[in-house]
């Protein structure tokens, strides 16, 4: 029986400015109906781009040569037409960042309606069925509040769902997941990996994977491919790759996972944050005088704290209330109730009195690439705060930035050069370098590993780590990433849709959870 895609001595090179750079360096797999397929490796190695060759999607500036047959048919060389008949819907595309993917003027119901039209035939009441019938099978809650919101009105969990459902609107041959589960819930997560195994199971779906987290390799995939450099350095059956792995390369891949656990806290630690019946709640409004009609109730009300040199973990899935709730304790977004900090009620704090506690309280975000200016040199970046904060101004602002940049990792001569020019770990590490150029008391470090691979994972938990011992630092690292909260968290805080529903320390809660969804939290984190 011949593979439903076939990729044979597939070679990828890009020119620019005159140079040529080669991305993948002939490489061969196939996936047949039925089976899914893992591209494992870390950023660089050839993985996306080897599957955006499949059906012509890397632009002008891409060389392709080699063989890819979908049933039988070649599509490299084959006309704009015979390619539009296959994309979107034989071959099918999840991407990574939904964001960049979904358009921001139209809403969900036209974005998905758009593909049934086109391919299907679908208007009226039969595609608002049908996309209804899409968002209820990849985990939208109330789907049809839904249908009239635009991308940016929906949490990021809940954009990569609807850029599922897209992709699984046509019922394609082949689908492409490239890193399609990174920014989920480990609850969605689950979800979306059952679905993807049941469809493959019963539509006879084949299934390109692309990641770098070996614990879903494990679970969903039949035959695994690790990439190093543009090859495949290994390939085979999951279970012999994970059970015998022949290349170094490999190994290092599945030994990459954060472990240990973070210093003690002192005794004698004095405690940098505290909250009292914090609460966010973000009014409704309706009607021509704008009357409010109800609230999203973000953060109802709830008390946590945190002390020098410990790390508070705060986990739940998307629309939880994470993030809300950190930002209310910088004073970034309105609250009620007390947000202490050193011992001030902050809520007496003028918005220029507050501007000097700002070195104090610094965030690291999620996406470092769009964190940091792209018009902006690493210099520029990590120095901007001094400036502003006039801090140590005895020293040269460069000497100050280079001393911070070897502290954490980076090579000081690289100061002068873009984010563009700079990895994604290594992007993370200017953004971690801005915040502790001025060392402050309280990081929030939100989803900070989220989008690198698992190898670069460790080194930025263990520079957290140390960089905490080093400083006192105070941390709330919020993630929904459970191994890495438990490498990093001293007491861990669990949301549920606004609500705190269990606190305590990281030992206690993931040995003995006392909530039922902490445990379905635990189990879907595997």
């Amino acid at each position: 029986m011949s593979a439903l895609l076939e990729v044979r001595e597939l070679r990828v090179s890009f020119r620019q400015d005159g140079a040529v750079t080669q991305a993948v360096r002939g490489v061969s797999f196939a996936v047949n109906r039925g089976e899914t397929v893992a591209l494992v490796g870390e950023s660089g190695s050839g993985k996306s781009v080897s599957a955006l060759s499949t059906v012509s999607l890397l632009g002008d500036s891409a060389l392709v040569e080699g063989s890819v047959t979908y049933e039988g048919q070649e599509l490299i060389g084959a006309d704009e037409k015979q390619l539009m008949q296959v994309r979107g819907n034989d071959i099918s595309f999840i991407f990574q960042e939904p964001m960049t993917s979904l358009n921001p003027l139209h809403t969900i119901e036209k974005q998905l309606s758009e593909s049934l039209a086109l391919h299907q035939g679908l208007v009226g009441e039969d595609a608002r069925a049908r996309v209804l019938e899409l968002l209820v099978k990849v985990g939208i809650r109330d789907p049809e509040t839904r249908l009239s919101a635009y991308p940016h009105e929906l949490s990021g969990g809940q954009r990569q769902r609807v850029m599922i459902a897209m992709a699984l609107a046509n019922k394609p041959d082949i689908l492409i997941a490239d890193e399609p589960t990174t920014a989920l819930d480990v609850t969605i997560q689950a979800q979306i990996l059952e679905l993807l195994a049941d469809l493959k199971s019963d539509e006879g779906m084949g299934l390109l994977f692309i990641t770098h987290d070996l614990g879903i390799v494990r679970r969903i995939a039949d035959r695994v491919c690790v990439m190093k450099d543009g090859k495949i350095v290994e390939t085979g059956r999951t279970e012999e790759i994970f059970a015998n792995p022949q290349h170094a390369y490999t190994r290092k891949l599945l030994a990459a996972e954060p472990s240990g656990e973070p210093d003690p806290v002192p005794e004698t630690a004095q405690e940098i944050a505290r909250t009292r019946d914090l609460k966010v709640w973000f009014p409704i409004h309706k009607g021509l005088l704008k009357r409010t009609v109800g609230h999203v109730k973000a953060v109802n009300p709830s008390s946590i704290s945190v002390r020098e040199g410990e790390t508070l973990g705060i986990v739940g899935e998307s629309g939880s209330g994470k993030t809300t709730m950190a930002l209310a304790i910088m004073r970034l977004i309105a609250s009620e109730g007390e947000v202490n900090f050193q011992g001030d009620d902050l809520r007496r704090w003028s918005t220029r009195d507050l501007r000097k506690l700002r070195k104090d309280m610094q965030i690291v975000f999620q996406d470092p690439f769009g964190a940091l200016s792209p018009r902006m040199t690493c210099a520029q970046i990590i120095s901007e705060g001094l400036s502003i904060h006039k801090v140590d101004q005895h020293r040269p602002p460069r000497e100050l930035v280079a001393e911070v940049m070897e502290e954490v990792g980076l090579d000081p001569a690289a100061m002068d050069r873009y984010p563009h020019e700079f990895s994604g770990g290594q992007r993370q590490r200017i953004a971690i370098a801005r915040a502790m150029v001025l060392r402050p008391k309280l990081v929030v470090l939100d989803e900070p590993t989220s989008a690198l691979d698992m190898t670069v994972q460790v080194q930025i938990v263990d520079l957290l780590r140390d960089l905490q011992k080093r400083y006192g630092l105070a941390y709330l690292f919020i993630s929904h990433d459970l191994k890495v909260v438990r490498a990093m968290s001293h007491r861990v805080v669990v949301m549920r849709q606004g609500d705190v529903v269990e606190y305590g320390a990281a030992d206690d809660l993931f040995e003995r959870p006392q909530t039922d969804y902490t445990r379905t939290l635990l189990k879907a984190a595997g």
